[in-house]
């Protein structure tokens, strides 16, 4: 378990994944146009989530398949609200020409009810909405720009048992300090990265049909330097790593197992736990707000709980120490996927 992965091509000549396991950077190249499988099992996303203490915000850009969606999500932990926006389009199967690595290629998304682009730039990454529309004609508009110094990020390749050239290739870039400000309902909401922080969610793959997972997040400061953490399971064969990470200071720690433990009774109705097989991620989470979200259309159905709230534990770092964590703002959820 825990293996390091090689620079190389992603996918080998039978369209399965060519070396399978972690990296701290891009060292797989990924190229839609080699993969063999219908359009419909391929999914291509970009998805940004930046917080602080009082308010955050999601935005995402993806072609799955059999709908292209353009998403906005604003929460308010003070208030412990949220407000889902997004709209569809039909069986974009690669029209919206997502860029094949995360650290190139910018995306421009313009519909009727919804703009959103996705810039690279020297130093980091640009953010820019407008969503007239948001929240009942409220609008939503605003750009952020996330400040990227050299740093390590996560990166895992995973395989479906089941399914040869199924795979997830997948980068979380966590630590993202954020600045700009968002315009929502009439009020201006400054970020400044002494208390901002966002994460990049980039994943390319081809899916089985039926899947459920359970991801966590959060970015912030820990004595002073910039920390954070991806964890998650469930979701294809992880025997040859985890995504499991610690970022801090710009370095990561890899983890090994974890287990999510939710409250038997609903997602916000009571603390969550999180414990690690090897001791070194022990955490509780003080749950603010569930951003749910769901439909059906046939045999066709998603069901996600993305729960925002506070983390207060410790982790252990590769060299034996241990950082104290407390109230570090991030979510955590699980999500059930038929498409």
């Amino acid at each position: 378990m825990q293996h390091r992965m090689g620079v190389g091509e992603l996918l080998d000549a039978n369209g399965a994944l060519a070396e399978r396991g972690w990296a701290t950077e891009e060292v797989r190249r990924y190229d839609r146009a080699v993969l063999k499988s219908p359009d419909p099992r391929i999914k291509e996303w970009d998805y940004y989530c930046v917080l602080t203490d009082d308010f955050g915000i999601a935005l995402t850009v993806a072609d799955n398949g059999h709908m292209g969606f353009l998403g906005v999500s604003w929460m308010d932990f003070r208030e412990r609200s949220f407000v889902n926006g997004g709209v569809g389009t039909p069986a974009p199967h690669g029209a919206m020409a997502l860029p094949s690595s995360a650290d190139a290629g910018d995306i421009v998304q313009v519909h009727p009810k919804m703009q959103i682009a996705f810039r690279h730039e020297p130093g980091g990454r640009r953010l820019t909405i407008d969503a007239p529309d948001f929240d009942k004609g409220r609008g939503l508009s605003g750009e952020l720009w996330l400040a990227q110094p050299p740093m390590d990020r996560m990166v895992i390749a995973t395989p479906f048992t089941e399914v040869p050239e199924a795979f997830y290739y997948n980068q979380k870039i966590n630590c993202l300090a954020a600045s700009g400000h968002i315009d929502y309902a009439g009020r201006r909401y400054e970020f400044t990265p002494e208390r901002a922080f966002g994460v990049l969610d980039w994943g390319r793959g081809v899916w089985t049909f039926d899947n459920t997972w359970y991801w966590g997040s959060a970015s912030g400061l820990v004595d002073g330097k910039p920390f954070g953490f991806n964890i998650g399971y469930g979701f294809g064969d992880t025997s040859a790593a985890s995504e499991n990470v610690v970022f801090y200071d710009g370095k990561v720690h890899k983890l090994t197992d974890l287990k999510f433990h939710l409250p038997q009774d609903g997602y916000d109705t009571a603390p969550w736990r999180f414990t690690s097989s090897d001791g070194r991620f022990e955490m509780t989470f003080e749950p603010l707000v569930d951003r749910h979200a769901s439909f059906a259309m046939g045999e066709i159905s998603s069901a996600q709980h993305q729960v925002f709230g506070r983390f207060t534990g410790y982790v252990g770092l590769d060299d034996g120490s241990r950082l104290e964590v407390r109230d570090l703002i991030g979510f955590a959820e699980e999500v059930h996927n038929r498409w």
